[in-house]
């Protein structure tokens, strides 16, 4: 998720439009830009984080941890992520939604879907799962990253999935492929500007066809 939005959310329940406007919005979220402040709140309510009330402009977060019924979770699908070398800008477009069984996923909140391009992370093993172009990657936004998880990441606005590794001594974080072709590892400073997005946990594998 885009940090703009990320603030937004933070306090969705406490802001209205009318009475607000998008300047106020804007120094409450440290964004002094009201039309990219009006954008990210356009993309929340497109994505059903949020509910703008047309009358009274109200806005009102919608929780992601209520039930959703029936035997699915519908799953945002928000672009691509590279496994490979760092070049699919991670500018967060909404492509539709995945229904993937709650006997697959047991718990759906704050999860969004990635589509996996390149094979930089072939040899990886999420529940048992490697993540191969075309796949689906599963990643919970709402989590911190630990040392060796698998991380959505943001780095000089392209979006990588790669595996988390910490040197706290030396403020290093490395991000690492795992696989059978040769891709450099990404060495980050902490002072960086970069984003973790989330924590993959799981693969949806691509459906293998076979026509005869």
């Amino acid at each position: 998720m885009h940090p703009i939005q990320q603030k937004i959310l933070n306090f969705a329940d406490k802001l209205n439009l009318k009475r607000d406007g998008l300047r106020q919005i804007g120094r409450l979220i440290d964004e002094p830009h009201p039309f990219k402040v009006s954008y990210h709140l356009k993309k929340l309510e497109e994505k059903g984080f949020i509910k703008i009330d047309k009358r009274t402009g109200e806005v009102k977060c919608i929780k992601e941890s209520s039930p959703q019924k029936g035997l699915f979770w519908a799953i945002p699908v928000l672009g691509s992520a590279n496994c490979g070398d760092p070049n699919i800008f991670a500018e967060e477009n909404l492509e539709g939604y995945i229904k993937v069984s709650k006997n697959i996923i047991k718990v759906g909140d704050g999860l969004l879907a990635i589509k996996a391009s390149g094979n930089s992370m072939n040899k990886a093993n999420v529940k048992g799962q490697n993540i191969e172009d075309g796949d689906y990657v599963i990643v919970n936004s709402k989590i911190q990253p630990r040392p060796n998880d698998y991380v959505l990441a943001i780095i000089d606005n392209c979006a990588n999935i790669k595996r988390f590794l910490l040197d706290s001594k030396n403020k290093i974080i490395s991000l690492m492929s795992e696989s059978t072709e040769n891709h450099p590892t990404v060495f980050i400073h902490e002072t960086d500007k970069f984003l973790i997005n989330g924590v993959v946990k799981y693969v949806i594998k691509k459906p293998i066809v076979s026509w005869s």
